[in-house]
């Protein structure tokens, strides 16, 4: 199917990073959406598209028009109705599929019709229509998936969960400053404490790649390293970013959010077992449900796949449309908060980008079916 003409309303005129600089009005940011991969339909990221329209992100959406139903205003429905997001090869898939709907929503991006990129679908697809349109970043040796796992009263961005299995030292080095950028940026943490995830907090404890690390991140300049965390200081309060592979870090990412919706269905089940029960559950209604949203999943909006030229975003397959509302919105902070260009500033300052092109034959992700 041909390519459908995108309205000149939601074209960009350039390909710079978005400043939020006080100095430079902020425009609306024009985010494209792969509707395609969510397991309830696209129609509810449609849904979702449309709660985020409404709220002033201008969506470019892409999947099948048949099934996708009516957008409201700020919408623009492209037609890419084949879909490469449970495919078994992603790569492959990205390289052969020109007009699937994740290529296409990527495209878009790369060509400066959009500021960022959503992915409604599985990481791998994502990742690698993400890396053949839109590219790394100069300097960077693999993009990261950086997700902030939502602990009441002390959240942590976790880098990597999901965008590369195998790692070298020098990737997780840089994981540590993407994901340092990013919680200045996003969560407005002025200095963050950075941590690496092993099996003991001594630095002579995990294997003899994360000693490695461990020396390079204590050694390295305008970082704060804080040591080694084990797993359950995640929710303790103890850094702002924890750095770990992406294999170990999609791992636990998804027990976290298993035990937090065995939470809320505990709690819920517990509120509703007794007539006293109930009659309390009835007092703390509004106490529960502020908590449930506070860990809900769809509440962060997915993780931010950082190291490329222009920024993406990946969400759940799982999403309720205020998932992927939110998922939305988190592009479109980034686009304003300029994460590509203040990330690549603070490696760059920190002398962690890899200054030649030489020797990077290993430097593509591992992509991952996720």
């Amino acid at each position: 199917m041909p390519a459908r003409r995108i309205p000149a309303r939601f074209r960009r005129t350039d390909a710079r990073p978005i400043s939020a600089s006080a100095a430079e009005p902020r425009r609306v940011p024009v985010i494209a959406v792969d509707a395609n991969g969510a397991d309830l339909g696209p129609g509810e990221v449609v849904a979702g598209a449309n709660i985020a329209a409404q709220e002033g992100v201008r969506v470019l959406l892409f999947g099948p028009a048949a099934e996708m139903g009516a957008a409201g205003p700020g919408i623009e429905i492209v037609d890419a109705p084949l879909s490469i997001a449970k495919t078994a090869n992603p790569a492959a898939a990205a390289r052969s599929n020109s007009e699937s709907s994740i290529v296409r929503a990527a495209k878009a991006v790369a060509n400066g019709e959009a500021d960022a990129l959503v992915s409604a679908g599985a990481t791998g697809a994502a990742l690698a229509a993400a890396l053949f349109n839109i590219k790394r970043d100069r300097g960077i040796l693999r993009p990261a998936l950086a997700a902030l796992i939502p602990v009441p009263g002390a959240p942590v961005t976790l880098v990597d969960v999901g965008a590369n299995t195998e790692v070298r030292p020098e990737h997780l080095v840089q994981f540590a400053f993407m994901g340092a950028a990013l919680a200045q940026v996003v969560h407005g943490v002025a200095r963050p404490r950075v941590a690496l995830l092993s099996v003991g907090e001594e630095a002579t404890r995990g294997t003899p790649m994360i000693q490695e690390v461990h020396a390079r991140l204590s050694a390295a300049e305008g970082l704060r390293f804080v040591g080694n965390v084990e797993g359950h200081a995640l929710t303790e309060g103890r850094a702002d970013v924890v750095v770990t592979d992406g294999f170990t870090g999609n791992v636990t990412l998804k027990v976290m959010e298993g035990v937090s919706d065995k939470m809320i269905a505990l709690l819920k089940e517990t509120a509703t077992s007794t007539r006293r029960a109930k009659a309390g559950g009835v007092l703390m209604a509004p106490a529960l449900r502020a908590f449930r949203d506070e860990i809900h999943p769809e509440m962060t909006g997915g993780a931010y796949l950082l190291g490329l030229r222009r920024l993406g975003v990946v969400g759940h397959g799982r999403f309720e449309a205020r998932g992927f509302a939110s998922a939305i919105h988190m592009a479109a902070r980034g686009v304003n908060g300029d994460i590509v260009g203040r990330t690549h500033e603070a490696l760059d300052a920190a002398g962690a980008l890899r200054r030649s092109d030489r020797a990077l034959s290993d430097s593509g992700s591992t992509v991952s079916a996720s």
